[in-house]
């Protein structure tokens, strides 16, 4: 069996933001750079730095917390894997779901790279949908 990347990444910054842990160190690929760009742009990571140890690359991630909060600990970034390797779904631009009503973005898998919903809409092309992310 292969291994899902986008899983782990996901799992990654999920486990981290529950965790209120301050940075999380995920594996360097193509896909997870474009992931992680898409982060940065869309103001759910506050940094990100690539590391190199002996022949591995890594990228650290610093990521955004709600700061002076009393009670119970909540989550900042909330994400949600949707196309699996055992299940692909696939939207037209129209057909693009908005989460929360704009606020949160979807992660697409386009013939021309990976996107966000907003930018898939503008330039009227759809593809795999990969993740929610609000």
């Amino acid at each position: 069996m292969g291994r899902d990347t986008i899983a782990d990444i996901i799992t990654s910054i999920r486990n981290a933001d529950m965790n209120r842990k301050g940075t999380v160190r995920i594996a360097s690929t193509n896909i997870t750079e474009n992931i992680v760009k898409i982060l940065l742009q869309e103001g759910f990571i506050e940094n990100v730095r690539k590391h190199q140890e002996n022949n591995n690359h890594f990228f650290v991630l610093t990521l955004r917390h709600r700061r002076n909060r009393k009670g119970p600990p909540r989550t900042f970034v909330n994400l949600k894997r949707i196309s699996r390797p055992g299940l692909r779904i696939y939207s037209n631009y129209q057909r693009i779901p908005r989460i929360l009503g704009g606020m949160g973005i979807v992660i697409l898998s386009t013939s021309r790279g990976l996107m966000t919903d907003r930018e898939a809409r503008l330039q009227g092309i759809g593809g795999e949908i990969l993740c929610y992310i609000w």
